[in-house]
């Protein structure tokens, strides 16, 4: 799979481990005045609540190729980006891994959930105060961002995650990676659903299937 094609699918979970992360230095975690850290309450409260959850996104990679399609989040540990055609993508997290299937290039790759920061949201216990250094917590026109970095540098590069105000809402994040590009996804009709089918956080090889 072309580097190109690993940001495209991967999106949120396509910053990955990497020995050149652990040459730069400890990220410095932002000094936060008592409204930065009430809405990193809000947004920490918020993801620990989060359960079972249904939207579409729109991706936009480093190279500025858009893509989309549907979400769906069942915390802890299980995420499914399906996207749509002629992406031939499908990422899926099941609670320990991240697999990737390209249809369109025949390729499927697995990472571990852990080196990804996509952890950061499916973590069964979501502490945005411990093992991640926040380095910012910013205004936006209609909500609040916030910038983390994982302390134990497993994950490639930062997160920045959107927000919304009134009520605290995910609209998206930016991971940018080590090199300083940048791969952008927007949520849209986001919200709480209904008990998902645990078949949509299954994903295995399908080449293996086809080929018996």
């Amino acid at each position: 799979m072309t580097n190109r094609r690993i940001l495209l699918a991967a999106g949120l979970a396509a910053a990955l481990a990497s020995p050149a992360l652990a040459q730069q230095g400890r990220p410095v975690p932002a000094k936060l005045s008592p409204e930065q850290q009430a809405q990193l309450d809000k947004a920490t409260a918020y993801i620990q609540n989060l359960s079972s959850a249904k939207g579409r996104f729109v991706q936009t990679d480093a190279r500025g190729t858009v893509t989309q399609g549907t979400l769906y989040l069942q915390r802890p540990g299980k995420a499914r980006f399906a996207y749509d055609p002629p992406a031939g993508l499908l990422v899926v997290s099941n609670g320990k891994n991240v697999n990737i299937f390209d249809s369109r290039l025949k390729t499927f790759s697995s990472y571990p959930l852990s080196k990804t920061p996509l952890n950061l949201l499916l973590a069964r216990e979501v502490r945005l105060d411990r093992g991640v250094v926040i380095t910012d917590v910013r205004p936006l026109a209609d909500g609040f961002t916030i910038v983390a970095q994982d302390d134990r540098r497993q994950a490639l590069g930062k997160i920045t995650i959107d927000f919304s105000n009134g009520p605290v809402g995910l609209m998206g994040w930016t991971i940018t990676d080590v090199k300083g590009g940048q791969t952008r996804v927007r949520l849209s009709d986001f919200g709480s659903t209904s008990a998902l089918d645990p078949q949509l956080f299954e994903l295995t090889d399908p080449r293996r299937t086809a080929g018996r």
